[in-house]
C-alpha cells in the first residue's frame, strides 16, 4: 500500500512525498525512507499510515510531537489502541477509517438508510471476501457495515460470526458476518437484506488497491488545517454529498 500511495501522490501532480517509514529501512530513490518515525527529519502537512497496529504508538507520539495530522488507514486496532487514538485526537486532527474507499463509505450511507426503511422485517447478513494474505477476520469494513446497518435498525444487534455447530433457527436481531479468504481478491463486501419473498443486495467490489490510496489522499487533503479531533469518512462523505 505504501507503494500505491506513492504512485497516487505522483499522479496527483500537486502533492510532494516528504518521506516514508519502513521497519527494514528499504531504500527509495525518489524520497528518503526512515526505519522509524523518530528518525524523520522532513517537514510535512499530513501522514498516511497503511502499516500495522504495532506501529501505532510511535506514530501517535510522532504526530503529537510534530502537531502533524494523521490519516490512520490500518485495521485491527484493539480497545486500548482505540483509546490511545482518542487521547491523541484531543491534541491533533486524526482521520481514522477501516476503509478509505469513497465508494464503500457511500455504501455505508445507503445501508443505514435501507435498514431504517426496512426495519425489523428483513434479516441482515454481510459477506466479505479478501485475498489469502489478509490476517484479520472479519474485515474492519464488514464491521463498519454492520454498525451502519445497526444505526438504522430499531433494535440493538448481536453480531454472529460463525454458525458452525449451532443448531437453532436464526434469531431475529442478529447480523450475520461471513468471511472468505482466497486468491488475490482485493476486497468485496455484500450486505444482504432478506425479507419474506424478496431480497435486496448492496455490494461494493474494489478492483485495485488504488481506490484505498486515493481515498487516503483525499482524507489527508480534508484533514489539513482541521482542528484537533477524530474524523472519519462520514464527515468526508457528508462534504461530498
Amino acid at each position: 500500500m505504501g507503494k500505491v500511495v506513492a504512485q497516487v501522490c505522483r499522479e496527483a501532480g500537486d502533492v510532494e512525498i516528504a518521506g516514508g517509514f519502513d521497519l527494514m529501512g528499504a531504500e527509495n530513490g525518489e524520497f528518503p525512507v526512515w526505519s522509524s518515525p523518530a528518525e524523520c527529519t522532513a517537514a510535512a502537512d499530513a501522514l498516511i499510515d497503511f502499516s500495522s497496529p504495532a506501529a501505532l504508538p510511535a506514530l501517535l507520539e510522532f504526530g503529537v510531537d510534530r502537531g502533524l495530522p494523521l490519516v490512520l488507514a490500518t485495521t485491527g486496532y484493539d480497545q486500548s489502541q482505540l483509546e490511545a487514538i482518542d487521547r491523541a485526537a484531543a491534541q491533533i486532527p486524526i482521520f481514522r477509517s477501516g476503509n478509505m474507499s469513497l465508494g464503500i463509505n457511500v455504501l455505508m450511507n445507503l445501508v443505514t438508510r435501507a435498514a431504517a426503511a426496512l426495519g425489523d422485517s428483513f434479516d441482515v447478513e454481510i459477506v466479505e471476501r479478501h485475498h489469502n494474505r489478509k490476517v484479520d477476520a472479519p474485515s474492519g469494513t464488514a464491521l463498519m457495515l454492520a454498525a451502519a446497518a445497526e444505526e438504522g435498525l430499531p433494535y440493538s444487534c448481536e453480531y454472529v460470526y460463525d454458525r458452525h455447530g449451532v443448531r437453532r433457527p436464526r434469531a431475529p436481531h442478529e447480523i450475520g458476518i461471513s468471511s472468505v479468504r482466497g486468491g488475490n481478491i482485493v476486497g468485496d463486501h455484500e450486505v444482504i437484506f432478506a425479507g419474506r419473498d424478496e431480497i435486496i443486495e448492496l455490494k461494493h467490489s474494489a478492483m485495485s488497491r488504488e481506490v484505498f490510496a486515493s481515498g487516503a489522499l483525499r482524507a489527508a487533503r480534508f484533514l489539513v488545517k482541521k482542528a484537533p479531533g477524530l474524523y472519519s469518512m462520514k464527515e468526508l462523505v457528508d462534504d461530498v454529498i
